[in-house]
């Protein structure tokens, strides 16, 4: 039988029209788009379908967007009849994948990210934290640079391992560069500084996971009904205290996900599928191993594409 993970995207997937041909056409659909804007009291389905970029880009607008935009289509996909065996997700993306495990409500989980998305923003000022991606150098290398510039008084780690040749770091904005400049001194083939909003992934980040903590307190968690793979730790999670534990962990902890990958595998896993838009995942997911299927779905096209390949994949093994 053909073991199929959903996976989910995070932030930086984001673009205006996410979603659109799939609420137009579905009213199963749409109610997920409409369910939020009344949770949030916000207009974000029109932020998701019209813009301005500028306005879905900002860190609580982008997080509630991109957890809706991924449950509508998983969803959309369940109801043709493909059921996942696992979930994972990256960064925020995570959040989507306790929705479809049964973690938490779409409600709660709506609310929860457009909580952290505020505490994030509020967290470190604009223009003093940074991420870069580094291609091409080792981790152990990358990651001793990284300690090495920390040791002078600014901050910088690793805060995604996204695939084989490519990484992640994150910190002050003196750290980044510093960290980014090493890095190439050392064979780093290039440093890439990203359009971010903060340095996500880091120790700078923990009053935004203290206040996290705080928030889910209350937050009525259920232990996973379809296992969801851990960001921090690779392992998968099975109680509602691990869960909680990996909501306030992965605020300032590196997302593992090409060890997540690495671990859906081993799980046995052979099909993946990307809901929510762009393509980012299942690129970074064909670098790990290019011997699993890999499907995104975003809109109506991709969505037939996904249901008319399901026929033949109980013929994998």
């Amino acid at each position: 039988m053909t073991k199929i993970a959903f996976i989910f995207p995070g932030q930086g997937s984001q673009s205006v029209g996410m979603g659109a041909e799939l609420v137009a056409s579905d009213e199963n659909s749409k109610q997920f788009y409409d369910c939020a804007d009344e949770v949030l009291q916000l207009p974000l389905s029109d932020y998701m379908l019209n813009g301005p970029q500028e306005t879905l880009t900002l860190t609580y607008h982008a997080q509630p967007a991109l957890l809706t935009t991924g449950v509508m289509i998983a969803n959309k996909l369940i109801a043709a009849g493909i059921t996942p065996h696992y979930t994972a997700g990256h960064s925020l993306g995570e959040y989507s994948a306790f929705v479809i495990s049964d973690v938490l409500t779409f409600e709660d989980a709506v609310q929860t990210v457009h909580k952290r998305g505020v505490y994030m923003d509020e967290a470190v000022p604009a223009g003093l934290g940074a991420m870069a991606a580094i291609l091409a150098l080792d981790g152990d290398q990358l990651n001793a640079i990284c300690e090495q510039v920390s040791s002078t008084g600014e901050v910088v780690q690793i805060a995604n391992f996204n695939c084989p040749g490519q990484i992640v770091i994150s910190g002050t904005k003196q750290g980044v560069d510093e960290a980014c400049k090493r890095a190439k001194e050392a064979g780093a083939k290039r440093a890439l500084p990203l359009v971010v909003s903060g340095p996500f992934h880091s120790v700078l980040m923990q009053q935004a996971a203290d206040n996290l903590a705080v928030s889910i307190k209350t937050l009525d968690v259920k232990a996973p009904k379809i296992p969801v793979v851990s960001n921090v730790t690779s392992e998968i999670l099975t109680t509602p205290e691990a869960i909680r534990q990996e909501m306030v962990a992965q605020v300032t902890s590196s997302v593992q996900w090409e060890q997540n990958v690495q671990k859906l595998i081993a799980e046995g896993v052979t099909v993946f599928i990307e809901c929510g838009p762009g393509k980012v995942l299942s690129g970074l997911v064909k670098k790990i191993d290019r011997n699993v299927k890999t499907y995104c779905v975003s809109d109506e096209v991709s969505f037939a594409q996904v249901v008319e390949a399901s026929k033949e994949w109980t013929q994998w093994v």
